[in-house]
This record gives C-alpha cells, sequence and structure tokens, in this order.
C-alpha cells in the first residue's frame, strides 16, 4: 500500500502487513499514534504477524523463565488480569492468596519462626525487585546497628561473587551501596569463602549467596559462607548477615536436596529471594522476598496507604501491578503441592544428567556443569576444535534452537560456554531432538573448518605466499544447511 520504495538500508515510517491488509484501508504509522482505529482482528493480525519473528518459546533454552502453564491456570490468570493487586480494600482474596503463598514459602525455606505467627515477605515483580527490598532492608538494618552505637554509617558495602545478576549491580548503584565482587577464576566459578571473608568489614551490610548460578547453575556454598561469618563475628564482633538468592533454587533444592543448608535452618541467613516465574513454574513476572522475623525488616522501610480505602503496610518499589500472577503461584502450590514439584523437578534433572552425559561424548566437548544443581548443562570447546562457541550457538539457529553463548564473569572471562536450561517444556524426546542437531551442528562445523584449512594452505603453498600462522584459528565458512531428518 506504500506509493514508494524503501531505499536499502532505510527504516520504514510505515507498518507494511501480511494477511492484516486485507482489512486495512491506509498504510499504518510505525512511530506515531494512528489517526484513526481498525477493528481488532485486524489490530490482532498486524501484531501477530510481526511477533512471528520471536523464536519460539520452547525452543528457546537461554530463558528460565517458564514458557507453559495448565490451561486451567491461563484461565485463571486471564480472569484476574484486570485486578490491580495494590487495592488491597477491593480485592481482599487475592491479598488472602499472596499472604499464603508467602507463608508457603517461608515454611518451605524452614522459618521456624512462621510457624508460630504470620511470615514477613511479599510478592515482587520478579527477583530484580525483591532483591533491591531485601538490600535495603539490610542496608537499613545496618544503619539502625551503627548508629544506636555511634559509629559512621557513610560507607556501607556489600559482598558477593563475581557472578551475581545485573540487579545486584543495579541495587548497589541505585541506593549508594559499595558492591565488592569476589573475583572469579577459570576453574571456580562461584563465590570463594575465604576470598569473601577477606572483603568483609565493619561497614558490609551482608553477603550475598546464590542458589543457583545463572552463568552455570551451580549452588554456592552457603552453609560454609555462614560458619566463615559466625567465626568473624566472634573474633571481631562484625554481625553481617547472608542474604540467600534463591531465584531459581529457591523452587528446586527443596524437593531433590532437602538435606542441603541453605535456608532459615542456617541462622545467619536472614532473608531470601526466589522467582516464581523460574522453577516456580508461573508465566513472567512474579517474584517472592522472605524474611525470617519481622525483626529483619526495619520499620521505617514499610508505608501505611490508606487513601485506597481502609489501611495497608505496603512495601515495594512499584505500586500498582497485575493480581494474576499472584493468582497463578497460588494455583501451582494447590494445583502440584510438595509431590507434584518433586516429580516435575526429579524428571528436569534426569533429563538433565542425561543430555550432560550424552553432550560428553560429542568431540570436543567439556562440560561445565551436568545439571546436578540446577537442571541446567553448562559446557565448553576444546581449544584446538576449530571453531567456538558462537559458531556452535549460531548453528544451532538454524534448526530453531536459542541455545545461549557467552563469557564467564570477569576474571574467568577466559571461559567461554553454551548453556542449555532444561524447562518442563523441554521433554525427553525434544532434548533427544536437541542432541541429534547438536551432534550434526559440531560435526559440520569440524568438516568446514578443516576445509577452509586445507584450501587455504594450498593457496598459500601455490602462490608463495607467507604461511597460515599456526597459532591463528581460520575462520568458519559460511554454507547451507544439510537436509537432515525433522525431529
Amino acid at each position: 500500500m506504500l506509493s514508494r520504495k524503501i531505499p536499502l538500508g532505510e527504516a520504514p515510517s510505515h507498518v507494511i502487513p501480511t494477511y492484516a491488509s486485507r482489512g486495512l484501508s491506509g498504510p499504518v504509522p510505525r512511530l506515531e499514534l494512528p489517526e484513526q482505529g481498525m477493528e481488532p482482528a485486524v489490530a490482532y493480525q498486524l501484531i501477530h504477524d510481526e511477533l512471528a519473528l520471536d523464536a519460539n518459546p520452547a525452543l528457546n533454552l537461554a530463558t528460565f523463565v517458564t514458557t507453559y502453564m495448565d490451561p486451567a491456570a491461563d484461565d485463571l490468570m486471564a480472569e484476574t488480569m484486570n485486578k490491580n493487586a495494590i487495592d488491597w480494600d477491593e480485592y481482599p482474596q487475592t491479598v488472602a492468596l499472596q499472604d499464603r503463598c508467602v507463608n508457603m514459602l517461608s515454611r518451605l525455606f524452614n522459618s521456624a519462626e512462621a510457624h508460630d505467627a504470620d511470615a514477613v515477605g511479599t510478592a515482587t515483580v520478579g527477583s530484580s525487585e525483591a532483591i533491591h527490598l531485601a538490600g535495603l532492608a539490610m542496608k537499613f538494618r545496618w544503619r539502625a546497628a551503627r548508629r544506636s552505637g555511634g559509629l559512621p554509617c557513610d560507607r556501607p558495602n556489600l559482598v558477593m561473587g563475581g557472578n551475581v545478576q545485573v540487579c545486584w549491580e543495579k541495587f548497589a548503584r541505585y541506593f549508594d551501596v559499595e558492591p565488592r565482587y569476589v573475583p572469579l577464576t577459570p576453574s571456580r566459578f562461584v563465590i570463594g569463602v575465604s576470598e569473601a571473608m577477606a572483603l568483609v568489614d565493619e561497614n558490609t551490610i551482608g553477603v550475598v549467596g546464590i542458589l543457583g548460578s545463572t552463568y552455570t547453575g551451580e549452588y554456592e556454598p552457603i552453609a560454609d559462607l555462614c560458619a566463615a561469618l559466625d567465626a568473624l563475628c566472634d573474633a571481631r564482633g562484625w554481625d553481617v548477615p547472608v542474604h540467600v538468592d534463591a531465584a531459581s533454587g529457591g523452587f528446586v533444592a527443596p524437593f531433590l536436596q532437602p538435606e542441603l543448608l541453605w535456608d532459615f535452618r542456617l541462622p545467619r541467613v536472614h532473608s531470601i529471594n526466589v522467582s516464581g516465574h523460574k522453577y516456580g513454574l508461573v508465566y513472567p513476572g512474579v517474584g517472592w522476598v522472605i524474611w525470617r522475623s519481622a525483626a529483619d525488616l526495619p520499620q521505617e522501610l514499610i508505608f501505611e496507604v490508606d487513601y485506597l480505602g481502609g489501611s495497608h503496610a505496603n512495601f515495594g518499589l512499584n505500586f500498582s501491578r497485575g493480581a494474576s500472577q499472584i493468582v497463578g503461584q497460588y494455583y501451582n502450590f494447590v494445583r502440584l503441592g510438595r509431590d507434584g514439584y518433586k516429580q516435575i523437578m526429579m524428571a528436569l534433572a534426569e533429563t538433565a544428567h542425561w543430555l550432560a552425559a550424552a553432550l560428553a561424548q560429542l568431540p570436543g566437548v567439556d562440560v561445565v556443569a551436568a545439571g546436578d544443581d540446577l537442571p541446567v548443562v553448562c559446557f565448553r570447546l576444546a581449544d584446538d576444535i576449530g571453531f567456538d562457541v558462537f559458531a556452535l550457538s549460531d548453528r544451532l539457529r538454524l534448526r530453531g534452537w536459542v541455545v545461549p553463548a557467552y563469557r564467564m564473569a570477569a576474571d574467568a572471562e577466559s571461559v567461554a560456554v553454551l548453556r542449555v536450561v532444561v524447562r518442563e517444556g523441554l521433554s525427553r524426546d525434544m532434548a533427544e531432538c536437541l542432541l541429534a542437531d547438536m551432534t550434526e551442528a559440531v560435526h559440520h562445523l569440524m568438516t568446514t573448518t578443516t576445509m577452509t584449512a586445507t584450501a587455504a594452505a594450498a593457496t598459500a603453498t601455490a602462490s608463495t605466499a607467507v604461511p597460515v600462522a599456526a597459532a591463528g584459528r581460520v575462520p568458519v565458512a559460511k554454507s547451507e544447511p544439510k537436509t537432515k531428518a525433522v525431529c
């Protein structure tokens, strides 16, 4: 419908629809609000066509976020999308469901205090908000203790591994807390206990332990961190709390490793965050932050809000938010129960273990994490295989798989890996298809690299040019994918 051709490289000023064009009388502005509206079905098709360019969520093995829920959960969440969760006086039952979830989580994380009174915590917009709230509680609690002792409180710091998620960096920058990162090494991709203790001092508001690193899926040694801080407290008098970032592992460890000490059974753990939209099995975005007791959440951070009718305590960085994710979380809790979550996590772990063992048989593949903690498989490639993880990731995209390739965090960036997050949507059958495509991709890249190297060497010999540097890696040639059976 556009009257002129769009020159190559020039961004079009209008959306050029496919099937939706049948119901349009004119072009649709791309960056400006249209002067006139359109029929719902046409608007749907217009947007549907564009979203077809996104990756298939079922094949997106980069994300930890849930991509499937029961149809009944879809219905419940659709029914509650028009509810604002902050309207406590208007939607009291939604508040009741949130409180039940907080109490269930507190008990799941073994808080003894929660058995005697209502648990302390709140729903959040993912673990990012939960982490900010937990960080603020640590900062305010530390500041109050310093002031009561007549000590300066202008230089707070937070100790954490270099592998923390970026939301911890945001917290430190946004709320004026010095981040102290424990360096990683090419052979250690999580926090080191002795290295962490070397960074702790009287201005440390807390130490962060991660139950499931996003880089490798490994659990950090939470119990060892707590024991070291206990010893440091006895020696120096520094009473430093631990916050556990259990964004992923909080819904895995209780069901697969119930004996593992990482939660409120450790007295030094004062707060825990967990993502309901990861292994909590809820669509994005919902998170939770739980405190050991009311004493760990400074009252000055809580606001009493009364303009909506009644008086309600509010602690959050945002105000309005949809109620549907809270409802979805409660649905999963009552629908699955402990047995249901355990069965799902066991199935995911079995798939991860199988996939890791199978990948280890491929030439040049070195498995870094085999799903022993989170159901995550992380692997690197041998230096002499002739291609890197980024080339393999690109090759897999030809089949629709999104398998991220990335370098480890600072001080371990010499190690580049690929990561497969095993979620409920990745069945054993699909994992077998992934392995078949991974095998084809590895062999294709190895063959192409060998052919390219041979051709380069022949050209160099024929032209008596300078020989190809032995230490240099020959670029992988582009080629069309071979036809193969579809899984």
